[in-house]
């Protein structure tokens, strides 16, 4: 199945369900970065989180980061995803590995670390991004954002995440994401019945591995509450905006005798992306023509000032 995002809603729009299936941008991100097991799992939760929630935004410039830094090996966990469907991210140590956990899983709460926060920005394109933090819970990523929609959105929320990777590379990746809106929340029985659902779940990628749609899966879910599917499947993609260009404006930043300096010397210049890694390289051609724009700069902001 191709990777996609779909929404619906039920009981009269007092439910929001969003799905995604993220396998292809998954191991994008694991063939890109390099990345062991445990951090594939890490990275591709967090990657499959953030199409998630930035789906809920209205603008089409939107977009959301999520930053996790816990004091585990794993060393942190930058995504950014936008709403055109687009999604990147990676780990501060993409080589960590450790044993399966008790259950015979994954250890990413061990990886990511139990004591830490949670962050996350909003940006709406307006110019004012939102943060909230919250304290980790788990580690597992899924707990500790919902934990973060439960107290600064102040939204009941499920958030099932999962990622399934062997020798061959990234198997199954997707998420489900159920909501309780306020003109439900007080019905006791319908919570307790999605509740029920939810627990009896053993995780979102066995229903993809089972061959599971994402409407078959909202259908098992809440196909008795009214459920409404939206009809438009949006695409994702793991996808970095980077480019050499802005890779050269960067090198502006080490300033003129930086650059002089590296010019004298006939070093040419490297840059990786962290969100991709993409390498990008200027020769000294190029760091001279960019030391010489860098000058005339100065030299206009120096004129302005006086």
């Amino acid at each position: 199945m191709a990777d996609q995002l779909m929404r619906a809603v039920a009981a009269d729009g007092g439910i929001r369900v969003v799905g995604a299936i993220t396998t292809r941008l998954v191991e994008a991100a694991r063939t890109r970065h390099n990345l062991s097991y445990v951090a594939t799992a890490a990275l591709g939760r967090s990657l499959t989180a953030g199409a998630l929630l930035v789906s809920n935004m209205k603008r089409e410039d939107s977009r959301i980061n999520i930053q996790i830094v816990g004091d585990g090996p794993l060393g942190g966990i930058l995504v950014d995803a936008r709403l055109d469907g687009s999604v990147r991210g990676y780990v501060a140590a993409p080589a960590t590995e450790l044993p399966l956990n008790a259950a015979g899983k994954l250890d990413v709460g061990a990886a990511v670390g139990r004591n830490g926060y949670l962050y996350v920005v909003r940006d709406s394109g307006l110019g004012y991004p939102y943060t909230s933090t919250v304290e980790l819970v788990s580690g597992e990523i899924g707990d500790d954002l919902t934990q973060y929609l439960a107290t600064s959105e102040q939204t009941p929320s499920a958030l099932v995440l999962g990622v399934f990777v062997d020798q061959n590379g990234v198997e199954a990746a997707g998420g489900l994401l159920l909501q309780i809106l306020p003109k439900v929340s007080r019905d006791e029985q319908l919570i307790d019945t999605l509740e029920s659902r939810i627990s009896a779940l053993t995780g979102f990628t066995p229903l993809l591995r089972a061959n599971k749609t994402l409407p078959e899966i909202f259908a098992d879910l809440v196909g008795d509450m009214g459920l409404q599917i939206f009809p438009e499947r949006k695409p994702l993609q793991f996808y970095c905006p980077c480019d050499g260009e802005r890779m050269l404006s960067a090198l502006k930043l080490l300033g003129e005798e930086e650059l002089q300096d590296m010019i004298n010397k006939q070093e040419p210049a490297e840059a990786v992306c962290h969100f991709c890694g993409n390498t990008y390289g200027a020769d000294c051609e190029q760091l001279t023509e960019l030391l010489s724009e860098l000058k005339m700069e100065n030299m206009g902001r120096a004129s302005g000032e006086s």
